[in-house]
């Protein structure tokens, strides 16, 4: 997602300055261009030299070095990026943002660059708090171009407790993330359906399968990061639930109808990623059933039918399905298309190696209400997801070219 981008990561005087060290490595690690700009302040918590090692680029420090500006110079790195990240920022660099001074390199880029600005506040909480450095903040998000990722709470190395301590760097680099992504479902309402489901036996027993959430999760992130506002209904699963959209959890199939049901009005796109429980126990034992001599049988009984309930009443709404299979995946996935009036179905052979659960990568085939198919290589869920919305969007807009 951020191969080849370039990242200006400047870093001010706070104790959260250690953990610009992580970012950069994390930014690294996506195949970022990370150049690094440090106050006199920074310095004092972080070496340079700790920084220049982890991004591989020199880090500049200096308006008026004459090599620094030969070399790398305030306007070539304002030009190069396209994103300037301030992580830490203190509100001492936030009020010089929000005023327009420029009184070193850092604040010069800013005032130069035309790239948008990530900025990740550290400080005390009764300093985040107060009604300047909050004035300070809606100044900037309100001129457009500057965005926040908005600090935790928690203790803080002042000794106080409460929100004003740097969001955690995997969030920022998420933030990162969703700020260089085109917002082309910025007029999308999505609901997204993840994981599986736990239909219970007895208090300690349930019936569930493989599905781990993976997908779903990564559907509900890229919407987000694509401009739409994103609800996401999952079922019980490890993950934790991404950056910026809705969240409602559930356990069993009837509370995941329950869920999707309620949010549907307002809904022009569902995503139903989840792995929906067919069956469930006819009956849930009120105590936990003890073992006995001989075999022990469970009647089952049909769940409902999210998808085909949803379809009835569709309207304008793009429905998209997945269709997880072992065997005969086109013809299988086809036919849960017709049979569910969708828009397009995304087709899964879960026997293929890096494909189906509990990998981070997947391999899938698209088929439209057309039944256009496009079979796309081994790539990441995020790399996935991305390619259903473009899909998606084509479909809307009537320019979905025929693949297959």
């Amino acid at each position: 997602m951020l191969s080849g981008k370039t990242i200006v990561l400047g870093v001010t005087g706070g104790i959260a300055a250690y953990k610009a060290a992580e970012i950069t490595r994390l930014l690294v690690k996506e195949v970022a261009l990370v150049r690094v700009i440090m106050t006199k302040n920074a310095q004092e918590f972080i070496t340079p030299l700790t920084l220049q090692t982890l991004s591989g680029n020199p880090v500049s420090t200096e308006t008026f070095s004459l090599t620094q500006e030969s070399e790398i110079g305030h306007i070539r790195l304002a030009d190069t990026a396209d994103l300037v990240l301030l992580a830490p920022a203190t509100a001492n660099v936030i009020a010089k943002i929000a005023h327009g001074l420029a009184d070193d390199l850092l604040t010069t880029v800013l005032l130069a660059t035309t790239a948008p600005v990530l900025i990740a506040p550290a400080m005390n909480v009764h300093m985040y708090a107060h009604p300047t450095v909050q004035a300070n903040i809606h100044a900037l998000t309100a001129r457009g171009g500057y965005h926040f990722v908005e600090p935790g709470e928690g203790f803080l190395a002042c000794g106080y407790e409460g929100k004003g301590r740097l969001a955690d760097p995997e969030d920022i680099v998420e933030e990162v993330r969703a700020a260089l992504t085109k917002k082309d479902l910025g007029q999308e309402r999505i609901i997204v359906t993840a994981g599986p489901n736990a239909e219970p036996i007895d208090p300690v027993r349930f019936i569930t399968n493989r599905s781990t959430g993976k997908m779903g999760f990564a559907m509900a992130r890229v919407a987000r990061h694509r401009g739409a506002e994103v609800t996401l209904v999952s079922g019980p699963t490890s993950l934790l639930p991404p950056r910026g959209v809705r969240f409602l959890s559930v356990r069993t199939a009837r509370e995941m109808q329950q869920a999707v049901l309620s949010q549907y009005a307002q809904a022009t796109m569902v995503v139903a990623a989840a792995a929906v429980a067919d069956y469930r126990p006819a009956q849930v034992a009120p105590q936990k059933l003890k073992k006995q001599a001989g075999n022990f049988a469970i009647e089952l009984t049909r769940n409902p039918d999210i998808l085909a309930e949803l379809s009835q009443q569709k309207g304008n709404r793009l429905l998209v399905g997945f269709a997880t299979e072992t065997e005969d995946v086109i013809q299988n996935a086809a036919r849960k298309l017709r049979n569910k009036n969708l828009d397009m179905i995304v087709a899964n052979d879960v026997t293929q190696e890096g494909a189906g659960f509990a990998h981070d990568t997947n391999i899938v085939t698209l088929i439209d209400r057309s039944e256009r198919q496009e079979t796309l290589p081994l790539m990441s869920k995020d790399e996935v997801a991305h390619a259903v919305y473009d899909r998606l969007l084509a479909l809307k807009n009537g320019t979905a070219s025929n693949k297959s």
